[in-house]
């Protein structure tokens, strides 16, 4: 029996990230980058449009209000009310900024900071826009690769910060919410369509930062043993799961957060009627 050897010539190198063919994909592996560029795109144009419109952001929190027994609605980009427009009802901190100054241009600086640092959204976004890689088994668009450890990505690392403010923010868009029941001018209190929206607005906010990487990770890093740190094991069980879907929830409540800011627009701007249910 003669035994036949065979040696198979192997040459290393290449593309970062896959071989010297930008791919051997036959499927549509462009779609989901194209997609993601595209809706990336349309939410920084409309939340900039938003953000320098500088009015129709709330309903019921300004004293000259002509909207009657209306709820008292405000759009996510523009709480807290920090003109002087705000009455003694809404949770304003009347700094008196200009009148030329959009209140939203100094808000969304956090939440928008929290966003754009996520760990979800920067392989979103990396993918999307600077092709690094834009897909599993594609090549990557760059030759060199240094990470996040020079500037300007090396910023990425304030993350952690930007969730406490966000966690912030959820408080009051909790607050807003709950103040969206009450009707202005002494109509007691119930349940309008816009009351309902920001009460899903705030809870998908809650959703998207608890399952946030960076909450689990306050919840459970750095702990050696569970069994010495109960509570924060009970927390880091509860953050488990929801990390799972941190990718649905960043999605849902980008979207869920414009379209509230479009339907307190509608209302405040007399194009739409808040329908009180009961």
């Amino acid at each position: 029996m003669t035994v036949v050897e065979s040696t198979t010539q192997v040459t290393l190198g290449g593309a970062r990230g896959g071989p010297d063919l930008p791919t051997l994909r036959e499927d549509r592996w462009w779609i989901q980058p194209v997609v993601t560029v595209s809706i990336l795109t349309a939410f920084v144009i409309y939340s900039t449009w938003a953000a320098f419109q500088n009015r129709f952001y709330a309903v019921g929190y300004t004293t000259d209000s002509l909207f009657g027994k209306a709820h008292e609605l405000i759009s996510p980009f523009y709480s807290p009310c920090l003109t002087t427009h705000c009455d003694a009802g809404s949770i304003g901190f009347h700094i008196g900024t200009a009148s030329w100054l959009s209140p939203a241009l100094l808000i969304l600086i956090f939440p928008l900071g929290f966003r754009m640092t996520c760990y979800y959204y920067r392989r979103s976004y990396y993918r999307a826009f600077w092709w690094a890689p834009p897909a599993c088994a594609v090549s990557d668009a760059h030759a060199s690769y240094s990470g996040e450890t020079r500037f300007p990505l090396i910023i990425q690392n304030v993350h952690r910060y930007f969730f406490y403010f966000g966690l912030v923010f959820n408080a009051l868009l909790t607050y807003d919410a709950v103040r969206s029941f009450h009707m202005v001018g002494g109509g007691g209190w119930g349940v309008s369509v816009g009351a309902i929206v920001l009460s899903i607005n705030a809870t998908l906010l809650w959703l998207y930062s608890l399952s946030c990487h960076a909450c689990r990770h306050l919840c459970g890093g750095q702990v050696k043993s569970f069994k010495e740190h109960p509570i924060r094991h009970k927390l880091w069980k509860f953050v488990t799961p929801l990390n799972a879907k941190h990718m649905q929830f960043a999605w849902i409540s980008l979207f869920f957060v414009a379209f509230t800011d479009i339907y307190v627009r509608l209302v405040a701007s007399g194009a739409w009627t808040d329908f009180k249910l009961f």
